[in-house]
């Protein structure tokens, strides 16, 4: 009894608690953004052709299965913790594909000057190692481009930050199987 009570005391003294395990990857339960504790929601890979390429997270007030839900939630975070090593280009890339495939053409033209800062931000990553991690943040009306914990950029517009969470969530999601991990399918 007294080995159990040791153990429980541990475990809620200790670090992060871990709610979810994808690819190898432990993921906290919560996340702190703008003041506001979030709740994971779900994860999981994001695969291209045979490599797994990320692990993607989503972090919301609130757990909820439906995309429009999602959309309406504020604060939230959708996490890459990356499986593997990308060259700027090939992460802006991705991206930008994703944005084109659940956005309208009204709906691109309406936030391009934000999606070219996106870019802009994403390329003055480098190289995004294996390991490192990828935060968007929506707070406050803006979407906060985080590396590694570190904020590297701010994006105004509660428009491009539901464009760019379609990419996940949409209609023609980047991977069918990984939007239903994020909506905790």
């Amino acid at each position: 009894m007294r080995r159990l009570s040791i153990a429980l005391l541990a475990l809620f003294l200790g670090g992060p608690v871990h709610a979810l395990e994808a690819g190898g990857v432990k993921l906290d339960d919560k996340a702190n953004v703008g003041g506001q504790e979030l709740v994971l929601n779900g994860a999981g890979v994001r695969s291209r052709v045979v490599f797994k390429v990320y692990v993607a997270s989503l972090y919301l007030p609130a757990k909820t299965t439906d995309p429009a839900a999602v959309l309406a939630r504020a604060p939230r975070r959708i996490q890459m913790n990356m499986l593997r090593t990308l060259a700027p280009d090939q992460l802006v890339d991705a991206l930008s594909e994703g944005l084109k495939e659940n956005n309208s053409e009204a709906e691109l033209a309406a936030v391009k000057g934000q999606t070219d800062q996106l870019m802009a931000i994403m390329k003055s990553f480098g190289e995004v190692k294996e390991g490192n991690v990828v935060t968007l943040d929506f707070v406050d009306g803006a979407t906060v481009v985080g590396l590694n914990g570190a904020p590297r950029g701010t994006i105004p517009g509660e428009p491009f930050n539901k464009a760019l969470t379609k990419i996940w969530i949409g209609d023609k999601p980047v991977q069918a199987d990984l939007k239903k991990a994020l909506l905790g399918g």
